[in-house]
């Protein structure tokens, strides 16, 4: 055993010594490759955080919400919808929501306003989320002024900011009083934007809402799991992009590491020829440049794949931030939780590491297996 690790160390120095030798070439080609790990890895431990983002943020979310649908478009809840809906077997808790969306000229963005029945704030007094905060430039204290979609000016004080830390989901949130909200969209007394309410059995939410669906043929229950599945969905079409549109760039690399794997420069066939000619074996060379590759792919996959986790979750991925976010103006800063997903490491370690490392045993063995001296010629 003693002998065998000797051996490889013997092998690892050696090959060491020989790609210092070609540094320029071998650094040049480390430095692709690393790019390479860098920009896939970092698009996958994005992605993967916002999903992990959404699924926590999702599991404190209404489980079932319902919609009342007009000509297939989203409708007021009229009255009476809460009370009959109380009344289905399975329902534990129901309760109305007022929600809308204002677009602000100002900073040319939507606010998200959301009407609050239980610890709303006093009437004329709003909270804002931070990234709306920020792009106004407001701060407690300071008054703030919306044009309804009636013409009517409305000025509302700001009562406070929402914590930075919930900004993922509160950047663009305006919170008033059920009657300010009311007033300022004109919505009709005793109707609601859409209805949330909870089941008493979890297993049975796909009953209830299909009984739902039964009692109240103009409606469209939402289910949790569903909008859990559609983020996931939209996370992993903004991933397919980035990478669809990285693929040239990644065929280029393809393309490079298989030229510098699959064939050998008259220098290196040299060196073959020569180790050859002192005693190496055939397994010797092949293991040596077997080391190579390893040490090369390795190294890059290393280099590339903390590089990413940094540019990720130290730095928010500035790099693909617009694409992979998807707010138009109002880009709520926030720091992601590290999720490393081990299934996601061994893929990239597959399409990397793995196909560099087998192209340059065949070339390798070619040469290995030739006369020294019909090498050392060619």
């Amino acid at each position: 055993m003693k002998l065998w690790i000797a051996k490889q160390r013997y092998l690892a120095d050696f090959t060491l010594a020989s790609l210092a030798r070609r540094k320029t070439k071998n650094l040049g080609l480390l430095l692709v490759f690393s790019l390479l790990v860098f920009v896939l890895a970092s698009v996958m431990l994005f992605t993967s955080a916002l999903r992990h983002e959404a699924t926590q943020v999702l599991a404190s979310s209404p489980e079932v919400i319902l919609q009342r649908m007009v000509a297939g478009r989203h409708d007021l809840i009229p009255p009476g919808y809460i009370e009959r809906i109380g009344r289905i077997r399975g329902v534990q808790k129901t309760a109305g929501r007022l929600w809308g969306y204002y677009y602000d000229p100002v900073v040319k963005a939507n606010y998200t306003f959301l009407g609050l029945t239980e610890d709303a704030p006093a009437s004329g007094r709003i909270k804002v989320g931070n990234g709306l905060a920020r792009y106004r430039g407001v701060q407690a204290g300071n008054v703030l002024s919306f044009r309804s979609y009636s013409g009517k000016l409305f000025s509302f004080t700001v009562d406070a900011v929402l914590p930075a830390d919930s900004e993922l989901i509160s950047a663009d949130l305006v919170l008033l009083a059920e009657a300010d909200f009311r007033a300022f969209f004109d919505y009709p007394a005793a109707h609601w934007t859409d209805i949330t309410l909870s089941v008493a059995n979890p297993q049975e939410v796909r009953t209830v809402a299909q009984k739902l669906a039964n009692a109240l043929p103009d409606s469209r229950p939402i289910l949790r799991d569903e909008v859990l599945r559609t983020y996931q969905s939209i996370f992993d079409w903004r991933e397919g992009i980035v990478l669809a549109l990285l693929s040239a760039a990644i065929l280029a690399f393809a393309i490079l590491a298989w030229d510098k794997a699959s064939g050998l420069s008259a220098e290196e066939k040299r060196e073959i020829g020569i180790l050859k000619a002192i005693g190496w074996e055939t397994g010797d060379v092949i293991r040596m440049k077997l080391w190579e590759g390893l040490l090369i792919s390795l190294t890059a996959f290393l280099a590339g794949y903390i590089a990413a986790y940094v540019h990720v979750f130290h730095f928010s991925a500035a790099l693909f931030e617009p694409v992979l976010k998807g707010w138009a103006v109002l880009y709520p800063r926030f720091t992601l939780a590290p999720v490393i997903d081990g299934l996601q490491i061994a893929t990239l370690f597959f399409f990397t590491v793995l196909p560099y490392a087998v192209a340059v045993l065949v070339p390798i063995w070619r040469a290995s297996v030739t006369d020294p001296d019909a090498v050392m010629r060619a």
